[in-house]
């Protein structure tokens, strides 16, 4: 139990390492970014004292690595400071009446909205796609299991701009079933926010199923020729019980591996999605904000999408050692 215990506090501290590396990256990237936004707010009439008031005012007239100390500072207590772009334009040349929006405000109902997505599509991905796996390792080089194999690959080798215009012309133009555009807002009920969300869902299903069957039939294949399975079939199980009860459960390290990695990527990927169907979530926020210069916002945006692609790869390598014991003691 020690030992589990330490590989995971290793992977912990590997885990805030890479953030604090990853949150360099993200600032210095962001900050090289074309455009200045004091000259974009006030447009080409603006004069060089005024584009200097609202440079101070917004704290852009700092050195790099005070700003950046700032904004982690901040991000660590859970300040993520203030949205340019939602600022009144009167707190920005010093007025008491500017009332600023804070960029936790404008992420959190965004982020609630991604999640719902993502959540959504692992609930139509991931049983579908342990299914798939399943049956092809089941039925092996048969038809099924070719045609499951290039259907996947198809879909996963379709970028999913395409995909989404794909189903929106089959689902929402020449079979009007959903609706091609997913404007969420608040009040919604759920019937209503599932059926807006449903087509981005099945775009990001058709995106991330393939990754999890292959690796799920893979898996599966590399068990069937262990003693322990020739065993099981010498005793008269059948051949989907012996893959269920006795292939798979030994197999789910790597699944979950799969599995948490596409996990990741309905939260980090999603932007592409969310702009094709204008779904008010974290990536479309992104995109606006990359747009108008809104510099926390992005920087906002990124350590979110960082945070959760390193927290997911880490509760993967946990539940791997906690389901394989032979990882608990590395060579």
């Amino acid at each position: 139990m020690q030992s589990v215990i330490r590989i995971i506090l290793q992977r912990l501290g590997l885990g805030l390492l890479t953030l604090f590396v990853v949150s360099i990256v993200i600032f210095t990237a962001v900050n090289m970014l074309p455009g200045d936004f004091a000259q974009a707010i006030l447009g080409q009439g603006a004069t060089p004292a005024a584009v200097e008031s609202i440079r101070r005012d917004l704290g852009l007239d700092q050195p790099p690595i005070t700003r950046y100390i700032q904004w982690l500072s901040g991000a660590l207590q859970g300040d993520l400071g203030n949205s340019f772009a939602q600022a009144n334009f009167a707190s920005f040349v010093g007025a008491d009446s500017g009332v600023r929006t804070t960029v936790a405000q404008q992420i959190a109902p965004r982020f609630e909205n991604t999640m719902f997505l993502a959540a959504v599509t692992a609930c139509i991905a991931v049983p579908v796609s342990l299914v798939l796996g399943i049956l092809a390792a089941l039925f092996r080089n048969s038809v099924f299991d070719r045609a499951t194999n290039v259907t996947t690959l198809t879909s996963i080798s379709s970028p999913e701009f395409f995909l989404a215009y794909v189903l929106i012309l089959f689902l929402a133009v020449l079979n009007p079933v959903l609706p091609s555009l997913s404007n969420i807002y608040d009040g919604m009920s759920f019937g209503e926010r599932l059926e807006k969300t449903l087509l981005p869902a099945l775009t990001l299903t058709l995106v991330v199923t393939a990754h999890m069957m292959r690796m799920t039939r893979a898996a599966i294949i590399n068990l069937l020729a262990s003693p322990y399975i020739e065993m099981a079939r010498l005793k008269g199980m059948s051949p989907m019980r012996v893959i269920v009860k006795h292939a798979l459960p030994n197999a789910l390290a790597p699944i979950i591996n799969v599995i948490a990695l596409n996990l990741a990527y309905l939260i980090t990927g999603v932007v592409v999605v969310e702009v094709v169907f204008v779904y008010p979530g974290i990536g479309q926020l992104f995109v606006d904000s990359v747009k108008i210069r809104d510099i926390p916002v992005v920087q906002a945006c990124c350590l979110i999408f960082a945070a959760a692609y390193i927290l997911l790869n880490l509760t993967a390598d946990i539940l791997s050692i906690l389901s394989n014991p032979r990882l608990r003691h590395p060579k």
